[in-house]
């Protein structure tokens, strides 16, 4: 059983490498495909998108730095 768990995490491990920052891409196209079309119009949300996953993908970047 610990080996099929060992493969398992393994197999996770080469799509997601990162949890936290794959979590906090996630969260944020939820917020973008269910919030955001309530909040804004049409033309922004894809500004909105991108700016988000940007900030993901800075934090991340700056997190990994400091170790």
């Amino acid at each position: 059983m610990h080996r099929i768990c060992t493969a398992f995490a393994e197999l996770i491990g080469l799509f997601v490498d990162d949890g936290r920052f794959a979590g906090i891409i996630v969260i944020w196209l939820a917020i973008c495909w269910l919030v955001l079309p309530h909040l804004v119009g049409t033309s922004i949300q894809g500004g909105l998108l991108a700016l988000g996953l940007l900030g993901a993908l800075i934090e991340s970047t700056w997190r990994r730095t400091r170790r």
